[in-house]
């Protein structure tokens, strides 16, 4: 079972996500709250595999408990949620690590495939939303070339990262074991110095390799 905190200040929306997640007998949301102060404290007393966390709520924003989530709970994945298609919100997120941007108005297969796809380590994104971000983060300066000290498998690995693919995607498109993935995807975020998966993903799309 993955076990979900889900974390909306609009009972209505919160229940309809709610009943959306739990078509997946697999899905369980075993949390609940309104704001992101108490979405940390939930967090403190149980543990979670996904939360979702919508942008705009009271007490605290989605924003400043993603920082705190990620921060305190690494191993969680986060998952940004909002009606606000708007790349300022899109590009903070991305740059705390968090594994996904919903949009609210969005159906059940894409929310249920953004949540496998952060469970796996997948990088998922609206397409509405990557419209709007994806040239932003395509400003690539001066089209740096990727640090010459990666080898050819770590390219290809940084490559699928960019691209968004899980572990078991990258271990299947490149013939890999899963374990030779994260053991590679390691080395990558030790030579560029990075923090995680979503920053290696930006790094791939601003040096030219997706």
């Amino acid at each position: 079972m993955i076990r979900i905190l889900l974390a909306e200040d609009q009972v209505m929306v919160r229940q309809g996500l709610k009943l959306m997640i739990e078509t997946d007998e697999e899905l369980k949301v075993t949390g609940e709250t309104d704001n992101g102060k108490e979405a940390i404290n939930l967090c403190e007393k149980q543990a979670f595999d996904i939360v979702i966390l919508d942008i705009r709520m009271p007490v605290m924003d989605g924003l400043e408990a993603a920082k705190v989530i990620q921060s305190r709970w690494p191993k969680t994945k986060i998952l940004m949620l909002t009606t606000f298609d708007d790349n300022r919100y899109v590009l903070e997120a991305l740059k705390i690590g968090v594994s996904g941007y919903i949009l609210k108005n969005g159906d059940t297969d894409s929310l249920l495939r953004s949540i496998r796809s952060a469970f796996t380590g997948g990088l998922s994104i609206e397409d509405q939303v990557a419209a709007k971000v994806m040239p932003l983060l395509l400003d690539r300066g001066e089209n740096k070339e990727p640090d010459p000290s990666l080898t050819p498998r770590e390219r290809a690995i940084l490559k699928c990262i960019g691209e968004g693919l899980s572990n078991d995607e990258i271990a299947e498109r490149l013939a890999l074991s899963i374990g030779t993935v994260k053991n590679n995807t390691s080395q990558i975020l030790n030579k560029l110095e990075l923090r995680d998966r979503t920053q290696l993903a930006i790094y791939a799309i601003r040096h030219n390799l997706v």
